[in-house]
């Protein structure tokens, strides 16, 4: 499996950074500093370079400073010995993404260059949450086994748009709700066969994790549940038995946004039983396994980012994750306050660490 790291990385006016230039480790890197400082920011950049996304909004323009117009990251990719400039600039809710200089042909074609896979707080939600994030993981690793995904996905959600509109307006009578309702079921059954490949890869990397990083004697079982018949015809009759409803519900009740990823232990499901440490380890689990899954299909060791590790999990657990990650050899950027009591042993970075200190949306060298 080839390398990737992300060997320089360049972040003007985006939230807080004003400008920062770092020389990233091949392995460990420790981003540490008091709260607020800059610290989760600096991993967010590095994130939508990767992916041209934010893992913390859906607003583009919340990544760039009040009062300000743009911002722009740049970053220099090292993918087994072979260098490329990845580059993305936001104005006003938009970006633009470039490799080597030059548009790729879509954001998918962008977004699957630099697997990266955060964890951070947020990620709390893909167990104790709704499934919205564990849907966002699936998809996330769909997109690996087809770039072609994400296009599904926006017509998808402009069909279902189009026909809650005509719904409310004309009835459910109206000529064109057939057009928009055979787009929905095409495209949402490409949806959720693309989620049920990618929740059978990741099952078994899951509970491989989570036995190596969750409590003794728990059995992790995931089952993938559809929101939507498996087959096309039955799809459009559920879309036409169910207008009154959507008209009545303002929303559309059948489609894969109501797909869901069931997590349970040894029988019992986790967003009721599990405790916060149970949580948390599962919630790595996942992280690590997508990582192994969408390694396996890109065939490069997926950048780790970890958000406040320190604060989110527990000394026995850290412990486990770093000796887990020790055999990924994969490049990590993680943040935290107690820069101490990450990986004291050195059985990831040993003398590859590379420590950093933030303050005031400045970060160099500790």
């Amino acid at each position: 499996m080839r390398t990737l790291s992300v060997r320089s990385l360049g972040i003007r006016a985006f939230r807080n950074l004003v400008g920062v230039e770092l020389e990233l480790g091949p392995r460990l890197n420790v981003l540490s500093g008091d709260n607020g400082q800059g610290k989760t920011n600096t991993l967010e950049a590095l994130y939508v370079l990767a992916t041209s996304r934010s893992f913390r909004t859906s607003r583009l323009v919340d990544l760039v400073p009040v009062g300000g117009e743009t911002a722009s990251i740049r970053g220099e990719i090292l993918e087994s010995g072979e260098k490329r400039e990845q580059t993305i600039g936001i104005r006003k809710g938009l970006r633009a993404v470039r490799v080597e200089g030059k548009r790729p042909p879509t954001l998918a074609a962008y977004a699957v260059q630099t697997p990266t896979v955060v964890f951070h707080a947020g990620a709390l939600e893909l167990t104790n949450g709704g499934g919205k994030e564990r849907r966002r993981l699936l998809d996330r690793i769909a997109l690996y086994e087809s770039p072609a995904s994400l296009g599904e996905s926006d017509v998808y959600a402009k069909a279902v748009r189009s026909r809650q509109r005509v719904l409310e307006a004309r009835g459910t009578g109206a000529a064109d709700l057939e057009g928009w309702e055979e787009l929905i079921a095409r495209h949402g059954l490409a949806i959720s066969e693309g989620r049920a490949a990618a929740a059978a890869r990741l099952h078994p990397e899951v509970r491989d994790a989570f036995g190596r990083i969750g409590p003794a004697g728990l059995d992790l079982v995931m089952t993938y549940r559809r929101g939507s018949p498996s087959s096309l015809d039955e799809f459009r009759r559920e879309l036409g038995r169910s207008r009154g409803r959507d008209r009545a519900r303002r929303a559309t009740s059948v489609g894969p946004h109501r797909d869901d990823l069931v997590l349970s232990l040894s029988g019992k499901p986790v967003r009721e039983m599990a405790s916060q440490g149970q949580q948390r380890a599962l919630v790595l689990s996942l992280e690590l396994a997508e990582i192994s899954v969408i390694g396996s299909i890109r065939g490069v060791h997926p950048i780790l980012l970890m958000d406040d590790v320190s604060s989110e999990l527990d000394r026995r657990v850290t412990d486990a994750v770093f000796n887990a990650l020790r055999t990924a050899r994969g490049q990590v950027l993680l943040t935290t306050t107690r820069p101490e009591l990450i990986d004291p042993a050195g059985c990831l970075g040993g003398p590859d660490r590379v420590d950093f200190r933030v303050s005031g949306g400045r970060v160099g060298r500790a």
